[in-house]
């Protein structure tokens, strides 16, 4: 899904019907009544190839007070700010109003792109108001029947550029992971450090109510994105730019990631979605705990997709700021993380209070190490300097009394750092003696927590000096073969 698509409009001009035309199901309640859609409604849409996330939200009405009404429209104003494109939609059998014309003003200010639709426009009924719609400033208006599922190829022509265009954009703003590492690189390039160009992407995951949307809005220094105390206000990843302790960042809030049996509501599976792909967009991804209840299953399954993905992964607790027992609280976190998570192994453990903001500059460090470690990049010849000295200390297994020989190691990629061994028998070899070149390589070349790769290649048996031996067998057996033809003196 390449973009999120709202549909906005007065009351009782056809939203919930067409957004059930885009999702294919009868998913928002529709009467004759207005004002029947209360709250916002997320649906996965499709319209030919195209697949989008589109959200049908309350009528616009005018209303600035924290009445129904005025809370309705300041939802609807937030999901036309969260929006990549909106749907606004007119009655046109009604035609403009000056409600229309109002939130058309609206639109044109807050949008990042609007598109005009005239609904109920079948017949000759609807001429005049799709006519009116040129009013409005807002470009051609597309004639549409959302009852009848007329106009749905106009609607697909427009979307079609704008989806192209989301798409290059999640390309762009999509980290380089796996990168190939050539002889010829610097063991010390700094390329990947972050600018403003190129800022540090990380993602802020964790379960519902843990903190999220505080710690960033602490990060920002303003209160961008909303809280409160009920769990999962947050529904879907938002993205925002800033400047952290000197660092360019972007950052995704991303909505709080239930056990899966808990997850029943729609919306919410697709938050857990979305949130999945904040992941992927991420360079380094924060699992944010509740020093309440830290490392329960949804934790650590969040914590092991951050690493199975192959990002580096930092581990906040949060609320410490009501921990009373500091201490012994935190030997319990980190023992609970080296057993719970032993893929993690040294993964960075700090404390914070999104509340307060203690403890920020320890996760900014946290961070930025991470990151770090997830670029490192080992030259070869340290490499299997450091592959000697442990197969020597502690010899590969030798299985049906055939030695295992490791030959040469070299590493072939960073984001995540991965290496390749080159050996023998490499089916005999345990995953007990992987994870103890794992291990060696987080100690002894400075690699905590971040995900390592590590592949064995079979060389097999072949000698490399066979063929010469056997020219050499060949050379002297005819030279021999030669003197014995040799005729006898008279």
């Amino acid at each position: 899904m390449s973009f999120t698509l709202a549909i906005v409009g007065r009351p009782n001009v056809g939203k919930s019907t067409l957004f059930n035309r885009l999702v294919g199901k009868r998913l928002a309640l529709v009467d004759d009544q207005p004002g029947v859609t209360r709250d916002l409604r997320e649906g996965q849409g499709r319209l030919g190839d195209l697949r989008f996330i589109v959200v049908d939200s309350a009528g616009l009405e005018i209303a600035e007070d924290d009445s129904l009404q005025g809370r309705m429209r300041r939802l609807t104003e937030r999901a036309v700010d969260e929006a990549d494109v909106c749907l606004f939609v007119i009655d046109a059998r009604v035609g403009v109003t000056s409600a229309d014309e109002y939130f058309a003003d609206i639109l044109r200010k807050r949008a990042k792109h609007v598109i005009l639709a005239a609904n109920k426009a079948e017949g000759r009924a609807g001429e005049a108001g799709a006519l009116e719609a040129y009013a409005l400033g807002l470009g051609e208006p597309l004639r549409i029947s959302a009852e009848h599922g007329e106009g749905m190829d106009d609607l697909y022509r427009v979307l079609l550029p704008l989806a192209e265009e989301f798409e290059a954009q999640n390309i762009q703003q999509a980290p380089e992971t796996d990168v190939t590492v050539s002889d010829d690189d610097d063991e010390d390039a700094e390329d990947w450090r972050p600018s403003a160009a190129k800022p540090l992407q990380i993602a802020v995951i964790g379960r519902p109510n843990a903190g999220k949307s505080t710690l960033i809005n602490k990060i920002l220094g303003e209160d961008r994105l909303l809280t409160g105390p009920e769990a999962g206000i947050t529904r879907d990843s938002i993205s925002v730019t800033t400047d952290f302790m000197g660092t360019p960042v972007r950052i995704f809030d991303t909505a709080g990631m239930r056990k899966r049996a808990r997850v029943t509501d729609k919306v919410e599976k697709l938050s857990v979605a979305d949130g999945l792909r904040a992941v992927r967009f991420a360079e380094v991804v924060v699992v944010l705990l509740d020093v309440d209840i830290p490392f329960e299953q949804q934790d650590l399954r969040i914590a092991d997709f951050a690493e199975t993905e192959g990002r580096a992964v930092v581990v906040a607790a949060n609320k410490w700021d009501l921990e009373e027992d500091k201490a012994h609280k935190l030997n319990e976190l980190r023992e609970a993380f080296e057993r719970l998570l032993p893929q993690l192994k040294g993964a960075p453990l700090v404390t914070v209070s999104a509340k307060t903001g203690k403890g920020l500059d320890r996760l900014h460090n946290a961070i930025l190490k991470a990151h770090e470690v997830w670029n490192r990049r080992v030259s070869t010849a340290r490499l299997n300097q450091w592959l000697g000295a442990m197969t020597e200390a502690h010899p590969p297994p030798a299985p049906g009394g055939r030695r295992i020989r490791l030959r040469y190691m070299t590493q072939v990629k960073t984001r995540p750092p991965a290496f390749v061994v080159m050996a023998t028998h490499t089916d005999k070899l345990p995953d007990s003696y992987a994870r103890y070149l794992v291990n060696g390589l987080r100690v002894d070349f400075d690699m905590p927590g971040t995900p390592i790769r590590l592949t064995f290649r079979d060389q097999g048996t072949k000698n490399p000096y066979k063929d010469k031996a056997n020219k050499i067998n060949q050379s002297g057996a005819l030279s021999k073969h030669k003197v014995r033809q040799k005729p006898k003196s008279a």
